[in-house]
């Protein structure tokens, strides 16, 4: 018995010592696990993917704009101009100021006209998708309601595309007042700089007046829908009756310029169609109009815009990320979106190139034929160095066939057109779709065209700015059956007939007559000496849904440091945006002396500002530039401007002043005056 216990002891102690060898056993595994969790924990937390990458990235970016933002503003006002002044000597005085030390004071009020894109818009009746934006900008501004909500601000924006007017249940209007164009964005200045100097000889918002209006929509239903005409009348009238009957100067810029033409006509012209204030307004209330950048025969930039949504910097994005643009982005097909929104802007077709192959050249000639897009030119701050009588040469020049605005292909835009092979596209069937239009969100009037349409369009291989037109009632006519009602793009056989008396016909310098004022002045201010597109080498795009169908082929390059031919545009002598020629033939030949566009003799001058780039970045954009939209800012343009408001006249800033070859480019053009 003994025996027994003493085994069942043993057997006892034995599965007590194996019941602790599994406990052992079983916290060893326990910690291999936690071990090995810890390892993959570990592991977890040392991998790194691209969001992490791009949200640091943004999130570093974000701090130090607010940071440097924050040490900007904080910081003493003298610091950036004591750092600008040690970089590149003492600053010049503004033009405000330097004037102000003549005596120059306020005396004729002033009028902004200003142009497109520029002038802010606010919504005053919006669908659901725009709930708590009453009366907020939908352009300009911030720009915040693009990136919260990129479709509803589309839709917003796109007017009715059988009406040019408002879409159902939409109401966007212009911003009004001096600050609806004085800065476009924050830090962004328009107005604000040439407001600023008027001001310092003591001018005030009684005498100054900015002629807003919207500026998506044709020039006449500007009247119909905001009586915006009849304001700018209204309001010119006052400043003219509170200001001892001084008249006023105008200054329009870019398509305020066109705006502006159609309004003198306007106010002229019997109710309803017009104003009803007589032939005498304009001589009765305007001293002098003052046009910045006026496209007055049009820019062939409209024409890349509208036949496939590009310009040169688009171009350059689309060739850098093949696709992207074209694809569906966070549910917006990007480009397609934009060219449905800014097809309904019938606006943008006052702007197509007018007078056809006569102004603009044919398949081989064009007024400026010969130029050197390689010459570099100092920088210059004495203005009176500038060629009077407009014959510099820039330089060794190639010949451009500038009169093929689109070509499709290099060799179609440089061979001679007795080699030209082409392929007329007016007769071929649309019949059938390119693109099932119940797929595509954004539907746009090339899911109206065949394949055999797309092909005929670049088989005619090139486009003169007469076949233009065509081209763009081939490819959308919707959109040109609207624009042709408001617009007309030719040139007058005769000034009397009765139809030239039709609002479509009051934009087009060529079509019309200036009023009679002859103590009146117009001038054209531009910038010069910066590469302007002129026209454009285009390449079918690959086939897909709800695609463009046409693209500017950037791969076309004239291979030689004077050439004109860049990433598939031309460039010629301009501001960025206006060619020379559409800015300064009106007043170097159209209007200049008694012709039958200006029947009165109205004074006409040219004012070229050549560009200078800013010399640091502390400059900003510039005192000196050229570009079209900065040129506001140039102190030499500020000065006239000033100089004319206080009374002077064109002869007292003496005369004509031009950098670049218009006089000449203007007696290559056969235009009966």
């Amino acid at each position: 018995m003994s025996f027994l216990r003493r085994r069942k002891g043993l057997a006892n102690s034995k599965s007590d010592s194996d019941q602790d060898g599994d406990k052992r056993e079983n916290e060893n595994e326990k910690e291999k696990e936690k071990v090995k969790r810890k390892g993959k924990e570990t592991k977890k937390i040392k991998k790194w993917t691209c969001v992490d990458n791009c949200c640091w990235f943004v999130g570093f970016i974000c701090s130090l704009w607010w940071f440097l933002l924050f040490m900007y503003n904080a910081m003493p006002a003298s610091i950036p101009q004591y750092v600008a002044e040690a970089i590149g000597g003492p600053l010049p005085d503004p033009p405000g100021v330097k004037l102000r030390k003549e005596g120059l004071m306020a005396k004729h009020p002033v009028v902004f006209v200003p142009g497109i894109v520029t002038g802010g818009l606010e919504l005053w009746e919006g669908r659901q998708c725009a709930e708590g934006l009453f009366r907020k900008r939908m352009w300009g501004g911030y720009f915040g309601e693009i990136y919260k909500r990129p479709l509803c601000w589309v839709e917003h924006m796109s007017l009715d595309n059988e009406t040019g007017l408002d879409r159902p249940g939409i109401r966007v209007r212009p911003v009004s007042g001096l600050v609806a164009a004085d800065y476009f964005a924050p830090g962004y200045f328009v107005w604000a700089v040439l407001i600023a100097n008027l001001a310092r000889i003591g001018y005030e918002e009684k005498s100054m007046y900015m002629a807003a209006y919207d500026w998506r929509i044709s020039f006449q239903n500007t009247e119909v829908r905001d009586q915006t005409l009849s304001r700018i009348k209204s309001n010119i009238e006052l400043m003219v009756a509170t200001n001892n009957g001084k008249k006023v100067v105008v200054i329009p810029h870019s398509m305020g310029t066109l705006y502006f033409l159609h309004f003198m006509k306007w106010v002229e012209a019997p109710v309803p169609m017009g104003g009803g204030g007589g032939s005498d307004w304009c001589a009765k209330h305007i001293k002098a109009i003052m046009n910045i950048g006026g496209p007055f025969l049009g820019v062939p930039k409209s024409v890349a815009g509208l036949f496939s949504i590009e310009g040169r910097d688009i171009a350059l994005a689309r060739a850098m990320a093949p696709g992207f643009l074209d694809k569906d982005f966070f549910g917006l097909h990007t480009l397609q979106y934009l060219m449905r929104m800014t097809r309904t802007w019938d606006s943008t077709m006052s702007m197509i190139p007018k007078g056809g192959d006569t102004i603009w050249g044919g398949l081989d000639w064009s007024p400026e034929g010969y130029f050197n897009c390689g010459s570099k030119k100092q920088k210059n701050n004495v203005t009176d160095n500038a060629v009077q009588n407009g014959k510099e040469r820039l330089g060794r020049a190639k010949k451009v066939d500038y009169g093929r605005i689109v070509s499709f292909g290099k060799d179609a835009a440089e061979i001679h057109s007795s080699r030209l092979e082409r392929l007329d596209f007016r007769g071929v069937h649309k019949g059938r779709n390119l693109a099932n239009s119940s797929q595509c969100d954004a539907w746009t009037e090339y899911h109206d065209m065949s394949v055999e349409g797309i092909k005929a369009v670049s088989d005619y291989k090139a486009y003169t700015a007469d076949e233009i037109i065509d081209l763009l009632n081939f490819v959308a006519p919707k959109m040109m059956k609207r624009g042709d009602a408001h617009f007309s793009h030719g040139i007058a056989d005769n000034l009397d007939d009765p139809k030239y008396k039709h609002y479509k016909y009051w934009s087009n310098p060529l079509e019309t007559t200036l009023p009679n004022a002859p103590d009146m002045e117009i001038y054209s201010m531009y910038g010069v000496g910066i590469p302007t597109e002129r026209a454009y080498v285009y390449k079918l795009t690959s086939r897909s849904e709800c695609y463009i169908p046409f693209q500017i082929d950037t791969s076309a390059d004239g291979g030689d440091e004077h050439s004109c031919l860049r990433n598939g545009v031309y460039s010629v002598n301009g501001d960025e945006t206006v060619p020379v020629l559409s800015a300064g033939y009106m007043c170097a030949k159209g209007w200049r002396g008694r012709t039958r566009f200006n029947p009165s003799g109205i004074r006409t001058y040219l004012r070229e500002y050549d560009h200078a780039p800013p010399a640091n970045l502390l400059e900003g954009r510039g005192t000196q530039s050229g570009s079209h939209v900065d040129i506001l800012g140039n102190f030499a343009l500020i000065e006239d401007i000033i100089r004319v408001a206080a009374g002077a006249t064109g002869e007292d800033l003496g005369g004509d002043r031009v950098y670049s070859e218009i006089f000449e480019w203007s007696e290559k053009i056969n235009l009966k005056l």
